[in-house]
């Protein structure tokens, strides 16, 4: 596998690409970090602040089968550009939200932003194997991977002071002015962002169908699009986060630290498990105790009497969870063709962040009612579980040492 740090300085498309992404998701947690703060402030109540993160991951989640039909069949620069300019006009809507009365406004800007988030999402991943070489592959989703968990670390550790220091506004001024860099590095990339395509442009619905029929022939690609929903079913957590730093006496800063732990996690855990991605016989395995990891870490966050215990906790939860998300990415880019790829892993984030929008309206829903930590046990609980049931599920599955002969580039074959 070559080294991480040579592909990106030999390929200069990918390096645009990869700034792009540490832009866009840094800008996300800029803004996120310091509205969950915010919104309790001006409101006095934890829902408002679960009910920015269900929209959040809700729209995205309804709108992604579409949105990946979309990204098969246009231009994904074009998607990925128009995508930032509009989160860039939705978070000019956060400057409004000064009161009680105005909150509502920052439920329909966040809204707006996951429509715009639900079509970066899959054009950009399925992008990726279309700016580096073959070869090249293991080592960019290794480093793609680390690209959430980077910006999450900036974003929210920076939002959070920031915030505490200035207040939110300021982070929403630096938020617009990142989504229109990450516009800028987009339009600088110069490889072609998908293979060639026919003039002929089925029926976006004969277009999913032929992706459903696709994946429900193949158990392998079932197995891998159902992993993410693991965490996701535990992301419930986050409703709690700044009431877990309350707990603690860590205010402001402590949310920050929280999110910015769990950004940490996600960065290292692809990087650590890197050598993974060689051993493709090994993947199943890794998935399956990876998700175990993220709930048992979780269970031990509920029982923890001191807040740098439950930083190290998250850290090693979002660990797990980052190296779950780059190792089921790299098998799925694999394995799929490239005519295919938006929406299989639009199918892959729908359920994925499906799983995460119905973790956080129930921790919503119950946030004032029931201690956070009875939460927090619960989502961990949850995803332990699901990651049992994963494991005796796909017993009898295996990933060959090479990848599928139809994930080339040319998206031919693959057809059932």
């Amino acid at each position: 596998m070559p080294s991480m740090l040579s592909v990106l300085t030999r390929n200069r498309d990918f390096r645009r690409l990869f700034g792009a992404e540490l832009v866009v998701f840094g800008s996300d947690w800029f803004v996120m970090v310091p509205l969950l703060v915010l919104l309790p402030e001006l409101t006095g109540s934890g829902v408002w602040g679960g009910l920015v993160l269900a929209v959040d991951t809700g729209i995205s989640a309804l709108l992604l089968p579409f949105t990946g039909t979309v990204a098969d069949r246009f231009d994904r620069r074009r998607i990925l550009m128009l995508a930032n300019l509009a989160a860039f006009a939705a978070v000019l809507l956060l400057f409004a939200v000064r009161s009680a009365a105005t909150a509502p406004l920052a439920l329909v800007a966040i809204g707006a932003m996951a429509v715009a988030k639900a079509f970066y999402t899959p054009a950009a991943s399925a992008a990726l194997p279309n700016v580096v070489e073959p070869a090249d592959l293991a080592a960019a989703n290794a480093i793609s991977g680390s690209t959430w968990g980077t910006m999450t670390i900036v974003g929210a550790s920076l939002g959070g002071v920031v915030g505490s220091v200035w207040g939110p506004y300021p982070s929403f001024g630096i938020t617009a002015v990142c989504l229109l860099l990450g516009a800028t590095l987009t339009a600088l990339v110069r490889r072609p962002l998908q293979a060639p395509r026919s003039a002929e442009r089925p029926a976006a619905w004969h277009a999913m169908r032929e992706a459903l029929r696709y994946i429900r022939a193949r158990p392998l690609v079932r197995a891998l699009i159902t992993v993410k929903a693991a965490a996701g079913l535990g992301n419930g957590v986050l409703i709690v986060f700044p009431l877990i730093a309350a707990l603690h006496g860590a205010g402001f800063l402590g949310a920050g630290l929280l999110f910015a732990v769990r950004g940490a996690g996600a960065l290292v855990g692809p990087f650590v498990l890197r050598p993974v991605l060689g051993r493709r016989s090994w993947l199943l395995t890794c998935l399956a105790l990876s998700m175990a990891l993220y709930g048992v870490s979780y269970l031990g966050v509920a029982f923890a009497p001191w807040f740098p215990l439950v930083l190290v906790l998250v850290f090693v939860a979002h660990f797990a969870g980052g190296a779950n998300w780059t190792l089921s990415n790299y098998a799925l880019q694999s394995e799929v063709p490239d005519r295919l790829r938006g929406r299989v892993f639009a199918l892959d984030m729908m359920l994925a962040t499906m799983a995460i929008a119905i973790s956080q309206l129930v921790a919503t829903a119950v946030v004032d009612r029931v201690d956070e930590r009875v939460i927090l046990a619960g989502c961990g609980l949850v995803t332990a579980v699901y990651a049992i049931g994963w494991r005796i599920a796909t017993r009898k599955l295996s990933l060959t040492d090479q990848p599928s002969p139809i994930s080339g580039r040319d998206g031919a074959d693959g057809r059932d």
